[in-house]
């Protein structure tokens, strides 16, 4: 890629202070100083999902709790670019703010990991699973009904000395966070399709920034990933479309069939099920990858006639007897 400089001051990144975000960071300070020669500062900052790791995420919020104390450094001036991994990214986000780019995408799926066992199917009835998302337990929950899941929060380093410790017979991390920091365990399986689907956006990246900042948003252009981004649209537009967040298991990929064409075709499947994998709605579509969003929001729908909004009333319903919002 040609070097191009820009005219610009140094500009500054935020992101979150964990060992994976820093490294999300880096990478795309290095993506920077490639396209552009420019330089780039890195602050990290603490979110409110970093201060309440003994909480499953549904329960003290969900989507926006890694995020809101980087969007408010970029709207005050601390910050010019914003790294978020894309999951964690809101749909909707604060007046003044935009998506400013999307990388190409890391490895989209799950991993299980464990310190003795070689897979999900080698694990003994009655085995400790850990994990903090509802969309990995109700899944694997459908799959062996007979395992506990238990709750596992914190940085992936975290979870992983946790597991070889032994807290856990294993683990379940996206691959994408793993992969990026080199690390592994004495077993790992791969969780993909039909039998696991990933989270909406999961192995990608968001660069977010301000949009009255031109000078920001043309530099950020450069690191853009057309064929991530259009994948990534619909699997958010699914999730928006239910209207489910991280307060209900919803899961999704999408895949170009014909490569990084215009004309290419965009397949997308997408999960929607209790917590405990007892009721679970699959369905899929495909289209024309110019008409992302719309195929999300159209799969959203089939999905909700098919069960889906059965599923989401009966949990909103239990957050309310719960107290949870």
């Amino acid at each position: 890629m040609p070097v191009t400089r820009l005219p610009m001051q140094q500009l500054v990144i935020a992101a979150r202070g964990s060992k994976l975000a820093l490294r999300q960071a880096e990478y795309v300070r290095d993506l920077l100083a490639r396209a552009h020669g420019c330089d780039c500062a890195i602050i990290a900052l603490t979110t409110r999902g970093d201060l309440a790791t003994d909480l499953p995420l549904h329960r003290i919020g969900g989507k926006g709790l890694f995020v809101k104390e980087i969007e408010e450094a970029l709207l005050d001036g601390r910050a010019d670019i914003a790294v978020h991994s894309m999951k964690d990214l809101p749909v909707d986000l604060p007046p003044g703010l935009i998506p400013g780019a999307v990388p190409a995408r890391e490895n989209p799926f799950d991993m299980l990991l464990s310190a003795r066992l070689p897979g999900l199917d080698a694990l003994p009835a009655g085995a400790r699973v850990g994990t903090g998302s509802l969309r990995r337990r109700a899944q694997i929950k459908a799959l062996r009904p007979d395992l506990e899941i238990a709750l596992l929060r914190g940085n992936v380093d975290t979870r992983l000395k946790r597991l070889l410790q032994g807290d856990f017979d294993a683990v379940i991390m996206a691959a994408a966070g793993l992969r990026r920091l080199g690390l592994e365990a004495p077993f790992t399986e791969l969780l993909t399709p039909p039998r696991f689907l990933p989270a909406p956006g999961q192995g990608a990246l968001a660069l977010e920034c301000r949009e009255d900042r031109e000078d920001v948003r043309e530099a950020l252009s450069a690191l853009h990933d057309a064929e991530t981004a259009d994948c990534v649209a619909a699997e958010r537009a699914f999730m928006a479309g239910l209207g489910a967040g991280c307060r209900a298991p919803v899961a999704a990929l999408a895949v170009l069939r014909g490569g990084n064409r215009p004309d290419a075709v965009l397949c997308l499947e997408g999960l929607i099920a209790d917590p405990e994998g007892r009721s679970i709605v699959r369905c899929d579509i495909s289209g024309p990858r110019g008409e992302a969003r719309r195929l999300g929001a159209d799969l959203a729908a089939q999905a909700a006639a098919a069960g889906g909004a059965d599923i989401l009333r009966e949990l909103f319903n239990a957050e309310q007897q719960e107290g949870i919002h």
